[in-house]
């Protein structure tokens, strides 16, 4: 069957929390609403042109996304409660843009949160079985089990799969972790901004080879959303456009047969991440080297470091050839993971992908501008969910040129907020939460005290 021709569909306005350790403080509730009102702002509409909701978290009771769109709204719109593991945030986006460019909606916002437990991963459901359960049958068959987290065995299983086929070497994980951590300085809203030596990162606490503690993903509490617009809805607001990000192409695909071909790179999404990969540079027009700028799903450095090769980014088996040739960083081919990634940034599930989402629509408006990357033209979101879905999206500029760089002066008179969020984590005042929630359709019960909660923090 031939693709059905899909209407645009434009990222008009992203927002975020600061992700950070979670230790309880904050509730979902406050995550959501923080960032679903940064994105409305930034977007300039109130919640009244919201016309779908999409709601995206892996650990929380069942309508959790009516608890949170409610405090900016009760306008009876469909709300959608996603959850698809670590792609979750990336799969509320590919959900949206459907719903914009099949003509569903005109406006639609999608925010993906997480209030997750300290420590590695766990399953809350030990009386049924795990829907990873044949993966981690296949490792267990494969390569045997440690007492390491059950994640960090099954990637760093394929980190040690592409050492023995292709020569990569400990080295060159930690320095992706090295990289990651070194840019995540410039990223206001990440959960750690600690500079590392190689040398630290390769000597911090062994996780599972070849993987350090410095080279694992931390989990974190955290929200981020994005208003997802037609080109009517633009075109009403023709301001705006310089703002407007135009997913170019976009893929969500799940694991075909090979994932249980027996190989620790297959047992983690190989062939969805290649196809999902094809499928979205094709419909954009573009090829891997076209990418100046690149949100990969570093959830370990093993990950990247298998991502790179699989999105075609390096030649096939030269990913560690890739990384030692400085290519992954500024002055390098691609500057992958300039938020710092996974890694460094933090990985709230929910939040993971739309947050890569709003770094690159940073870059692409010029906003990004203590950390913006020469000749951005075009950009690559990956975000990847065990089990499995991997979505890949390219972005591009709506008038097709290349990025600028803005001041940050500049923009705070643009968004009209006064100051860039892409370099500065601020909070929101009372009227501007009132200039966002509906007009019509409130009720203050389903805000209870969230406001006062946020405006605390800040």
């Amino acid at each position: 069957m031939a693709p059905k021709q899909k209407k645009p569909c434009y990222v008009l306005g992203v927002g975020m929390t600061k992700f950070i350790k979670p230790r309880g403080k904050v509730d979902y509730t406050e995550l959501g609403f923080e960032a679903g009102v940064k994105a409305m702002l930034d977007a300039q509409i109130s919640y009244d042109d919201v016309e779908q909701g999409i709601a995206c978290y892996c650990y929380g009771d069942s309508t959790c996304g009516q608890r949170v769109f409610y405090q900016f709204g009760m306008t009876q719109i469909p709300i959608y409660n996603v959850n698809n593991n670590c792609s979750t945030g990336s799969t509320g986006l590919a959900m949206g843009r459907n719903f914009i460019s099949s003509g569903a909606a005109d406006c639609v916002l999608v925010v993906g949160f997480e209030k997750m437990q300290a420590g590695s991963l766990q399953s809350h459901f030990n009386d049924r079985e795990n829907p990873l359960g044949t993966t981690y049958k296949m490792m267990a068959t494969t390569r045997g089990v440690t007492k390491a987290p059950g994640a960090a065995q099954m990637f760093g299983n394929a980190g040690r799969e592409y050492m023995e086929k292709y020569g990569a070497k400990p080295e060159d994980f930690a320095e992706i972790a090295r990289i990651n951590h070194a840019h995540s300085v410039n990223n206001p809203y990440s959960q750690f901004q600690d500079v590392y030596t190689l040398e630290q990162v390769l000597q911090s606490p062994k996780v599972h080879e070849p993987l350090t503690k410095l080279q694992c993903c931390p989990t974190s509490d955290g929200g981020a959303a994005a208003v997802l617009v037609s080109q009517e809805f633009l075109d009403a607001r023709p301001h705006l456009k310089d703002q407007a990000v135009l997913i170019a192409g976009q893929c969500m695909a799940t694991d075909a047969p090979s994932l249980f071909s027996k190989s620790s790179i297959d047992l983690m999404g190989r062939e969805m991440t290649q196809h999902a990969a094809r499928v979205a540079m094709k419909e954009a027009g573009v090829k891997p080297s076209d990418f100046a700028v690149c949100e990969l799903h570093d959830c370990f450095s093993a990950n990247e470091m298998i991502l790179i090769d699989a999105l075609g980014l390096s030649e096939p088996g030269k990913a560690h050839e890739f990384v030692r040739a400085g290519n992954i960083t500024y002055g390098g081919k691609v500057v992958i993971n300039p938020s710092g990634g996974l890694i460094s940034k933090g990985h709230p599930l929910g939040a993971t992908g739309i947050a890569q989402c709003a770094e690159l629509v940073w870059h692409l408006r010029g906003w990004a501008n203590n950390r913006n990357v020469p000749h951005t033209k075009y950009a690559l979101q990956h975000n990847l969910g065990l089990g499995g879905a991997a979505v890949v999206t390219v972005y591009k500029r709506a008038d097709g040129k290349e990025a600028p760089v803005i001041d940050s002066a500049t923009v705070g008179k643009l968004n009209k907020l006064g100051y860039n969020p892409a370099v500065e984590a601020k909070g929101f005042t009372a009227e501007q939460v009132k200039a966002v929630r509906s007009k019509a359709k409130t009720n203050d019960w389903a805000l209870q005290d969230t406001l006062t909660k946020v405006e605390a923090r800040f």
